[in-house]
């Protein structure tokens, strides 16, 4: 296929997608995201939905039950997610992540008991890496996988797991040879009933409160040996691997919530008067909404050229860690002026600004904070 083909096509893939997820996220999701956020609910009748629709697993093939779409399109239905609630595309996020693991790096057996039925919506996933002493230092894990006769043996705990409450299973990195550094963790697929798996405390978020996050704790949990996933000793470079694509996502998510932030702005500002005129008149909230703007314009675009460098298959690193620092720093920004505009309505629960401006705040910490974002284009620069 000609460039000028794969482009077109790519383009009406992308076109496509995006409004598929468009028209969900105003029909399905945006009518019950006040209702989501207040009562932290997890959705479940919406991770049913998208499971149909296509929405879990767009880069995988479609042969192992994926989307078989690329990167630019994920990137689109995660901002289109995101604009409804960012709760919801954070999910679609988290199945990305997992699904590309085991596509990639599971044998056929674990493919058919985790990743079909994880795209169908029929179990959930929990992806855990963060301890107290790990986080953006990931080398620092201290949960340990030991060697046994008939497996292995999985001691240690995780803390502010996605989805650590409702998960069927989960992906766990854990030591299983500390002499050798980042060399000796391995990825180990645990499941919720296994004796020894306990699931501890819900937190209580700030904002994107319908994505459920808290503690696993693994307790002499024996495990078989096809509970590895991919080599031994090669679970820090397999998690690493796919952090550039869960860095578009995320960039992408916080497009979303821009997008929506300007949405809300326009509309507000269209509607309140004061001194007897709409305050869009003012030229204070014209700035204001022509910075948002711009800024969700530009973070756009630096996420679209991550996601093409990915899809060409070349080194994305320092423009995902771009896209997603900008994008996610726009986001906090742009928020809290999305709540100014609105005034004392912008302080109230239950208004959208106010809510977008709760959920804007992770998107600079998870996913690598912004700081490791700066550090990994500062090294790049300074090479």
């Amino acid at each position: 296929m000609a460039l000028a083909e794969y482009d077109s096509f790519a383009m009406d893939r992308h076109r496509m997608m995006s409004e598929a997820a468009r028209a969900f996220a105003d029909r399905e999701i945006r009518p019950i995201a006040a209702e989501l956020d207040e009562s932290e609910r997890f959705p479940g009748e919406l991770y049913a939905k998208l499971a149909r629709l296509g929405m879990f697993g767009i880069t995988v093939s479609e042969e192992m039950g994926g989307a078989g779409a690329d990167v630019g399109s994920y990137a689109r239905v995660m901002e289109e997610l995101s604009r409804g609630y960012a709760s919801v595309a954070d999910q679609c996020g988290l199945i990305e992540l997992v699904a590309s693991l085991l596509a990639e790096h599971g044998t056929p057996a674990q493919c058919q008991r985790y990743l079909r039925p994880l795209l169908k919506g029929e179990r959930r996933c929990a992806y855990a890496i963060t301890e107290a002493q790990a986080g953006s230092d990931v080398s620092s894990i201290g949960t340990r996988a030991i060697e046994t006769a008939e497996g292995w043996r999985l001691n240690g705990g995780k803390l502010w797991i996605h989805n650590a409450p409702v998960a069927d299973f989960a992906v766990v990195l854990a030591r299983t040879a500390p002499e050798l550094g980042k060399r000796g963790f391995s990825i180990f697929l645990v499941e919720r009933d296994q004796q020894g798996y306990r699931i501890g405390r819900k937190e209580h978020k700030m904002g994107q409160r319908a994505s459920p996050v808290g503690a696993l704790h693994f307790d002499e949990v024996e495990l078989a040996r096809d509970a590895l996933l991919g080599p031994l000793n090669r679970g820090f470079h397999l998690m690493m691997s796919v952090l550039d694509k869960g860095r578009i996502g995320i960039a992408a998510l916080a497009v979303g919530i821009l997008q929506a932030a300007l949405d809300a702005s326009i509309a507000y500002a269209k509607e309140r008067r004061q001194f007897g005129a709409a305050i869009a008149s003012f030229q204070a909230v014209q700035w204001m909404l022509a910075d948002m703007a711009k800024d969700t314009h530009a973070a756009r675009l630096m996420t679209h050229a991550a996601a093409a460098l990915m899809d060409r298959g070349e080194r994305s690193s320092v423009e995902a860690s771009m896209a997603k620092c900008f994008a996610s720093d726009a986001a906090v920004a742009h928020t809290a002026n999305a709540a100014q505009i609105h005034g004392g309505m912008g302080y109230i629960r239950g208004v959208e600004a106010e809510r977008l401006y709760r959920d804007a705040k992770i998107t600079q910490i998870y996913e690598g904070t912004n700081e490791i974002q700066r550090l990994i284009i500062a090294r790049q620069l300074l090479s």
